[in-house]
């Protein structure tokens, strides 16, 4: 039987191709993920092992959590007792922080949080360990710096330069004294790397004298352990003391951790492309089958036994699976391969390392194909089990069969109704136990759809039947051919079902939440600028100062982060300027006035408010964040927004037990509206910093809806590969049923029809199975986004359900357009039979 199962391998070889093609490209998103993973864990595991290889101790300032206002820091005099420790050989410290550098048009160069500064600290020999430098040297002098190789060339600069910086203070420029490389992970990440003097860099990021960490590394034979026991009661519980190999350890595993979660994500698509590729084995083996029907019963009638029969169906998808699983590993790499290039060439630097090529891609990758075509052949090789060895008689390919689906369709029914009940009560439930539900859901109504699709198929077709009489009789042939075996038809049109269901989900949902922010932005925000800082880091006083003496400026008010603590519980505040917040802030008043926040009154939120029995009048005992207590008078109730805390002052007061304010935007109104020459001002008004972002509410609206835009631009790209082997599937259903239909190709021939309309009636039938699968797909999707939008409704004030009828429309030409391009290698195949010998083809 398996010299037999081989020779039918063999003998259809060009029919199983879009088998091995489905099987391959699964097969290689499968292990391309986990070279590409084990590839990125190594690099990283590497690199991390190479930043703590001369660190025998690291020492790492803590803050005091009973008191916020602290700045941690190990003085210099901690250090000097580190470096005199027996065994110890130096003791470097390290103070960090941003530090941001133009490009020759003035644009940051990196993304804002991955620019980094921190300080140059050279040993005896005037050399920084962490740093090779290739030209020039390290700064020694307050206007000096050095930049990392890639920022250098990046920006265009030369050693002698003079550098515009960019810190949370006030752009200075300085002299560029050295260019150096570095594994910096900053670097890597795509951003950059400033060198200071030490003084500088403390001034900047810390306070004199200080630093947030102090690296020991030991002399030659010195136990780290024991220095490390030596370290603790130096610094005692102002600091975290760890041996250089525990942290390397525990880096190691974060970035394990970290690249499970991408490895889930890539996986979970393989697995979607996986299932879309049973559909298209399945229904290839079924195919086969029924094309075999007299050679299986004559081997049944011979005294093959019916677990003989199913063992060579079995055996011949093994052999299948086994060879595309080889492609498709070979591909994986390439494709891992791939990906770490498309990461460098986005500026995400991956660390330099070989390909990482396991055993445990390779057995994962012949597992998973093996098994899965394996799987997807079983129900196939059940069929040809029960063909009785009279079947051997008939002259003819099986037919379809026309036994009752009845069965079917009442267990597809019930799981179809089970499944959307689970996400109507998903939707109405809400939060992320919700969303569990949905999931749950969605995938019990894919399984019955997919079970009732065959169900489908007569009524769904049935409406375009007006419209393919239109193309006269290759049309209503079209028609027929596409109802005569529903199970096929079902079987074909699941795989664009599935795949459609998700892209049409995801774009529901990313249409309705886009359009909830975008309303969210246009209400609730009347300022014609926002300014915030490149690194996510807040602005200081210095920054809303300079706003405020913008020419033209009407209104400036921060949104100055704070927290109270309100009869034992916490509770964020925002630091508004009273006359001006109204000005660029749209709170709608609930009850009181926002005026009274320049009495020094409070203006709460209506949930909040509601949640905690506070009303117009309400004091509130308080106690700030340097511990000093006080009470506010509740002035007014807004309605939430998600621009301000729950809780609104004026600035002033949270200024007062706040020496460093954390303001992480600023609200700008101009006199006259926005414009090029405004925004000039206010960008000028800043010192043309770099670091900072002057938005108005377009950028503000892109901000915010580019991340979704993105979002979903990457879920379309990773769900393209199931999508391809759906038209895969197309491909392979209309070439095996030209072939199986040569005989009635033939006789239509005969009486008639020709080439060119024979060619229309294969592309009409590829349409109309891809439009129906489409349909489908879409009317789940749609519900499925609908649904999941509920569950956000409450952290989405403006929610409302969009239909992206623009995309949905886009969707259904792409899907005619797959059926026209699926059907061009068969279509030209049936135009080409010859007649008469297709005539007397069995």
């Amino acid at each position: 039987m398996f010299r037999t199962a081989l020779r039918n391998v063999l003998a259809h070889k060009a029919r199983l191709l879009m088998t091995v093609l489905a099987v391959m490209l699964g097969v290689a998103f499968v292990s391309g993920t986990l070279v590409f993973t084990d590839t990125l864990s190594n690099a990283f595991r590497n690199q991390s092992a190479k930043s703590y290889d001369d660190i025998a101790v690291a020492v790492s300032a803590t803050p005091d959590d009973k008191d916020p206002n602290s700045v941690p820091g190990l003085s210099e005099q901690t250090r000097q007792k580190i470096a005199a420790i027996d065994g110890v050989a130096s003791a470097t410290g390290r103070v960090n922080g941003f530090a941001g550098v133009p490009d020759k048009d003035g644009k940051l160069i990196g993304a804002g949080w991955s620019n980094k500064g921190t300080n140059f600290a050279p040993g005896r020999d005037g050399k920084d360990s962490a740093y090779s430098f290739t030209s020039g040297n390290g700064p020694v002098k307050d206007d000096e710096i050095a930049l990392d190789r890639e920022t250098a060339d990046k920006g265009g600069y030369k050693v002698g330069d003079q550098v515009r910086v960019a810190t949370n203070g006030p752009v200075e420029t300085y002299t560029l004294t050295g260019v150096f490389t570095t594994e910096d992970g900053a670097v890597n990440a795509g951003g950059s790397l400033v060198l200071f003097d030490t003084d500088v860099a403390q001034k900047l990021f810390l306070r004199p004298g200080h630093f947030q960490d102090v690296n020991v590394t030991g002399k030659p034979g010195a136990d780290a352990e024991k220095i490390l026991a030596a370290v603790k009661p130096i610094v005692g519980d102002k600091a975290e003391a760890q041996t250089g190999q525990a942290l390397a350890d525990q880096q190691a595993k974060d970035i394990e951790s970290g690249l499970s979660n991408l490895s889930t994500m890539l996986l979970a698509f393989a697995a979607i492309a996986l299932f879309v590729g049973i559909f298209l084995i399945s229904n290839t083996f079924t195919m086969l089958i029924a094309q075999r029907t007299k050679e299986l019963a004559l081997m049944r009638a011979v005294g093959a036994s019916r677990g003989q029969i199913t063992r060579s169906v079995l055996a011949e998808a093994g052999l299948v699976g086994l060879v595309a699983s080889a492609i498709g590993f070979v591909l994986g790499i390439g494709l891992a391969a791939g990906l770490r290039s498309g990461m460098n060439a986005f500026g995400l630097k991956i660390p330099a390392g070989d390909l990482v090529i396991g055993a445990s891609p390779l057995v994962a990758a012949l597992a998973v194909g093996i098994v899965v075509t394996m799987v997807a052949a079983l129900l196939p090789g059940f069929r040809a089990a029960k063909i009785p060895p009279v079947a051997a008689m008939n002259s003819v390919h099986a037919v379809a069969t026309t036994k009752s689906l009845v069965t079917r369709n009442i267990i597809g029914g019930i799981i179809t109704g089970l499944g959307l009940l689970t996400i109507g009560a998903g939707a109405s439930t809400g939060g992320d136990s919700g969303r569990m539900l949905i999931g749950l859901g969605a995938f019990l109504a894919l399984i019955g759809v997919i079970i009732l699709i065959p169900l489908l198929a007569r009524p769904v077709i049935a409406l375009a039947r007006p419209v393919l009489k239109a193309f006269g009789v290759a049309g209503s042939l079209a028609g027929q051919n596409a109802v005569r075996n529903p199970r096929r038809t079902g079987a074909t049109a699941s795989a664009l079902a599935i795949g459609l269901t998700l892209v049409t989900g995801l774009s529901v949902l990313g249409t309705t939440v886009g359009s909830a922010v975008d309303r969210m932005t246009t209400d609730q925000i009347k300022a014609d600028y926002m300014i915030t800082m490149a690194s996510g880091d807040g602005l200081n006083q210095a920054a809303l100062d300079a706003v405020r003496k913008t020419p033209g400026a009407t209104a400036v008010s921060p949104q100055q982060a704070g927290w109270v603590e309100v009869r034992g519980d916490f509770a964020s505040v925002s630091g508004v300027t009273p006359g001006d917040v109204e000005k660029v802030l749209n709170l709608k008043v609930i009850d009181g006035s926002l005026g009274s926040l320049a009495d020094g009154q409070v203006a709460v939120a209506d949930k909040t408010a509601d949640k905690r029995g506070w009303k117009i009048g309400s004091t509130l005992p308080v106690e700030f964040g340097d511990k000093k207590k006080g009470q506010l008078k509740v002035g007014a109730i807004f309605e939430d927004s998600e621009f301000v805390s729950p809780l609104v002052l004026d600035a002033k007061i949270l200024t007062a037990h706040d020496p460093k304010p954390y303001i992480p935007q600023i609200f700008v109104k101009m006199d006259g509206g926005p414009s090029a020459a405004a925004e000039k001002a206010v960008t000028k008004s800043l010192g043309d910093n770099p670091a900072m972002s002057v938005m108005d509410q377009k950028d503000i609206r892109d901000q915010f809806g580019g991340i979704i835009n993105m979002m979903l631009n990457i879920m379309y790209g990773l769900l393209a590969m199931a999508l391809i082997i759906a038209v895969l599937g197309v491909v392979n259903t209309l070439a095996m049923s030209v072939f199986e239909r040569q005989q009635e190709i033939g006789m239509l021939r005969a009486i008639g029809l020709d080439r060119r309309r024979v060619k229309r009636m294969v592309r009409l039938e590829a349409v109309v199975i891809s439009l129906f699968g489409a349909v489908i797909g879409i009317a789940l999707g749609s519900f499925l986004g609908w649904a999941i939008g509920e569950t956000l409704r409450d952290s989405l004030p403006d929610y409302a359900l969009v239909l992206p009828w623009g995309r949905i429309g886009i969707f259904l030409l792409l899907a005619g357009l797959v059926g026209v391009l699926a059907s061009l290698w068969p279509a030209r195949s049936a135009a080409k039979l010859n007649m008469l010998q297709a005539i007397k083809a069995e």
